[in-house]
């Protein structure tokens, strides 16, 4: 059967999806996709898969795609990191028999990205997007997507577009925000962008950005005219989202706790999926939000999960008729809803900003006394364990750097460098290193004394002739026998 193409794709294989889960990394894993499509949801993204660790580790495949094969989960797009267009295709071949198509991601902003080259860190390299592209396009059995994020300027972007579709592109998913708009200074997504992507391109466009309900859909898709609407954060929050609804969270935690129970997922990814759902509620009740980040099993999580229903329904008894929301909720904390993640200066002060706007826990390291109200979390937790331990960066050690690499070099390392430096330099040069217990020119002597005294073994008459040395004889010896 032919590979269907474009519009063909995404009316006949993907059924002509309109409400789409997005793929988070250890977040859109199957429970969660079937609870979704259960509420909504027509089509689901995998969590992003790196290419090279799917490649070369079976059991990340099992973990990740081949134990989650459920006919429910269906129609189902596999994402994948790359940078390479070998390592890219090889890892597609493996995953395309599971999915009706392989999505490859070019809109991380995370600092992980960058480090790995991938995501969104690869949206400037077009000669290398072309070939991976192309190379898919011509190998695989299912259509290839992309995912992008947007650059400042819309004719960029416009570009940037078509040069995915021209290389092979079958379905562009465009998050109308840029690289840099991330965490508190994500902003709002420019549907702007996204409806000049649509109008410029001929294959089906999905947007992502600033969905938190079903009336952000409609809107979006009467706006840009794309083909569907993609939702992360509103999804996590409500994943009822796609069906118009805003349910007790219980209900929605209780059904995916029993999903989890056919089908398995890492503890943390179940933690994280409450913490979303419970977000509100665990700002009432912060104990047992120490306690559902604390517990260490599942049966453990159930049960944090139904004291908090607990408490939320006795709430509800006590509640006097005609009380409204705290905190300027537009429901009643029990009840899922968007979050809507606080800007950069509202983030300042959660954080305790000082006067000229920097954020409190870097205000704090500039404190000798390391004022604790101004500390991060993490720090306030090492700070409970330890009062007396400092974070005040001038008392912190100063280490003298490797002349190679820049990390810190042993304190008594012969070459001035940091132990992988100076492995590398000892074993080339045939050098001992005490400082790093690093022995390679002791250990070859020995090796040649030790040959020696074989020599002299295997040859008896050598030890007796005393006008000549045992190590050079034998070595005459060898020379004369060749």
């Amino acid at each position: 059967m032919p590979k269907l193409r474009g519009e063909a794709f995404w009316r006949e294989t993907l059924r002509s999806a309109h409400y789409v889960v997005a793929p988070m990394v250890d977040q859109s894993e199957l429970a969660w996709r079937l609870l979704s499509r259960r509420h909504g949801a027509q089509l689901c993204y995998t969590p992003m898969l790196h290419a090279q660790v799917f490649l070369r580790d079976a059991n990340y495949r099992r973990e990740n795609l081949y134990d989650e094969a459920c006919p429910e989960d269906r129609p189902l797009i596999v994402q994948f990191c790359a940078n390479d267009p070998e390592v890219f295709v090889q890892a597609a071949l493996l995953a395309q028999d599971y999915c009706d198509a392989i999505d490859l991601n070019l809109g991380c902003p995370q600092m992980i990205a960058k480090r790995g080259h991938y995501g969104a860190f690869l949206q400037e390299e077009w000669d290398l997007l072309q070939r991976m592209i192309l190379l898919a396009n011509e190998k695989l059995s299912v259509p290839i997507t992309c995912k992008i994020r947007v650059f400042r300027e819309i004719d960029k972007t416009v570009k940037y577009a078509q040069m995915l579709e021209k290389a092979g592109c079958q379905l562009l998913t465009v998050h109308g925000r840029t690289k840099e708009q991330k965490g508190p200074l994500a902003g709002v997504a420019s549907w702007e962008h996204i409806q000049a992507v649509r109008k410029a391109v001929s294959i089906p466009v999905f947007a992502n950005g600033n969905i938190q309900c079903l009336s952000d859909v409609e809107e979006c898709i009467r706006k840009t005219g794309v083909h569907g609407v993609m939702s992360a954060e509103g999804n996590l929050h409500n994943p009822a989202l796609f069906e118009g609804r805003n349910p007790l969270v219980w209900e929605m935690a209780e059904e995916y706790l029993e999903i989890v129970q056919k089908y398995p997922c890492p503890l943390s990814y179940v933690r994280a999926h409450l913490f979303k759902l419970w977000h509100h509620t665990l700002q009432v009740y912060q104990q047992l939000r120490e306690e559902l980040a604390k517990v260490k099993t599942l049966e453990g999580i159930v049960d944090v999960n139904r004291e908090l229903k607990l408490r939320c329904q006795e709430e509800i008894a006590n509640q006097k008729e005609g009380e409204k929301p705290k905190e300027g909720l537009p429901f009643f904390h029990w009840i899922c809803q968007p979050y809507i993640r606080p800007g950069p200066k509202e983030r300042c002060k959660e954080n305790g900003a000082n006067e000229k706007g920097a954020r409190g826990k870097r205000a704090l390291e500039e404190e000798e006394d390391g004022n604790a109200e101004l500390l991060s979390k993490n720090k306030q937790k090492k700070k409970l364990r330890n009062p007396n331990k400092s974070f005040d960066p001038s008392l912190k050690p100063k280490y003298a750097k490797c002349d190679q690499c820049g990390n810190p070099k042993g304190n008594k390392c012969v070459f001035n460098m940091c132990r992988g430096c100076c492995k590398k330099s000892a074993f080339k040069a045939t050098a001992d290193c005490p400082g790093h217990g690093l022995l390679f020119k002791t250990k070859y002597e020995k090796s040649l004394s030790w040959q020696s005294s074989q020599r002299v073994i295997q040859n008896p008459e050598v030890s007796r002739r005393g006008d000549v040395d045992v190590g050079e004889t034998a070595v005459l010896k060898e020379a004369g026998a060749s």
